[in-house]
């Protein structure tokens, strides 16, 4: 049977780990303002301040995932010493 302190550390790591993953296929996103073109071979900028987004919804999930994450292993730590 595994003990709580250890299933907390446990289940902080893999929500940490797919955060981290989600964060990682964020940075690799084009921007919604950037588009490219192969036939030409450039990149063209198509900037109106209504349109851009920075982040998506998949970036914001990782970065509470790795929040949860962090709060999880915290958690695990502290139920140890109770």
């Amino acid at each position: 049977m595994v003990s709580l302190s250890l299933a907390l550390t446990l289940a902080g790591d893999a929500v940490g780990v797919f955060g981290g993953l989600l964060v990682f296929v964020e940075f690799f996103q084009l921007p919604s303002y950037l588009s490219y073109e192969p036939e030409f071979d450039s990149y063209n900028f198509d900037i109106s301040p209504l349109d851009v987004t920075e982040h998506t919804w998949i970036g914001r999930i990782g970065a509470l995932c790795i929040a949860l994450g962090f709060a999880l292993r915290f958690a695990g730590g502290i139920s140890t010493l109770v």
